[in-house]
């Protein structure tokens, strides 16, 4: 009777990160051999999904360009419309130095670890969440600079890291290179032991989390701002959230996506990222005191993954009743 109130296991996993992010925060050495070894699940998790998936399946995620126009459409256009409609709150009800990191969060691209890991625990298309989540990275190290230049009135000038673009090239798109290399050789035995994709998703997920949890907590921001203003960016963060995921799945079924490409759609045209946000935060603003523009991103990057981790079991789990249900003779 009670099972069916009973919370999801991960969810009380990233509970428990976030309890111990509060209570002990990564710091100093720890931080950066946590961060380290953070970076080293995340190459994981692509060489695994690169090693699992055939070759076919891949070039069939890269040339899926309705699918990819959609998530870029998201990220770089719906995201940055509805942060000008925000605007009208200003300055009566959200100050301009907060409003800033809410333009700002709205033109980032979109995070690449959790919406893929996400993606894979709902089922979704895999190899098409790794081209539009790679490709969203690399292209806004250039586009979300000249976005803050269109959008703001005054931006912090600064150029665009190439190491920032190795950086993703390295971690993310070599370790999937290499697992599609050696996926003859893999595949199969990959195959007998999804445990191990599933853990070092699950994993993947739970150390950004803490990371993510512990830079706040050391940072100091949640004490910089009263208690209106939190809960006015909360209501924002849940606004955006919701109203994104709610248009991108419309729109999927818009366009009559299957329901693998409409999970991609939602969690990559959704996220933001906070490791790249974080950097071009440094670059674009610098000189300048980022606690209140990073602010509002660290919010909604927390909200983002507790949401969607819901979501992305609710959608497993729906797959997986479906796949019970006996069908016609002669359906395919």
């Amino acid at each position: 009777m009670f099972a069916r109130f009973r919370p999801d296991t991960f969810i009380l996993l990233m509970i428990g990160c976030i309890a111990l992010a509060s209570l002990l925060p990564a710091q100093g050495s720890f931080a950066r051999h946590f961060g380290t070894a953070t970076n080293i699940a995340i190459a994981l998790l692509f060489f695994l999904h690169g090693a699992r998936l055939s070759r076919a399946t891949v070039l069939a995620g890269m040339t899926h360009w309705r699918l990819h126009l959609l998530v870029f459409s998201s990220t770089f256009v719906l995201f940055p419309i509805i942060g000008l409609a925000i605007g009208l709150l200003v300055p009566t009800v959200l100050p301009a130095a907060l409003y800033a990191g809410v333009l700002f969060l709205c033109v980032l691209p979109s995070t690449v670890q959790s919406s893929i890991a996400f993606t894979a625990l709902a089922g979704g298309n895999v190899p098409a969440a790794v081209c539009s989540a790679s490709a969203s990275n690399i292209i806004g190290m250039f586009l979300t600079p000249l976005l803050v230049g269109l959008l703001f009135t005054k931006t912090g000038g600064g150029g665009v890291s190439l190491s920032a673009i190795e950086g993703i090239m390295l971690q993310l798109l070599a370790p999937f290179i290499v697992g599609q290399i050696m996926q003859p050789w893999l595949a199969g035995w990959l195959g007998r032991h999804k445990w191990l994709t599933t853990a070092v998703d699950r994993g993947s997920i739970l150390m950004v989390i803490y990371l993510a949890f512990s830079k706040a907590m050391v940072a100091g921001l949640w004490q910089q701002l009263p208690v209106q203003s939190l809960v006015v960016l909360l209501l924002i963060a849940a606004f955006l959230l919701s109203s994104v995921l709610a248009i991108t799945i419309l729109a999927s079924r818009f366009f009559g996506f299957s329901r693998q490409d409409e999970i991609t759609v939602a969690f990559c045209g959704s996220h933001k990222s906070l490791a790249s946000g974080i950097p071009m935060a440094n670059v674009i603003f610098a000189g300048q005191d980022i606690g209140a523009i990073v602010l509002p991103l660290m919010l909604y990057h927390q909200m983002q993954l507790m949401v969607c981790a819901w979501m992305a079991r609710r959608y497993a789990e729906r797959t997986a009743a479906e796949a019970l249900v006996p069908r016609p003779q002669g359906a395919e």
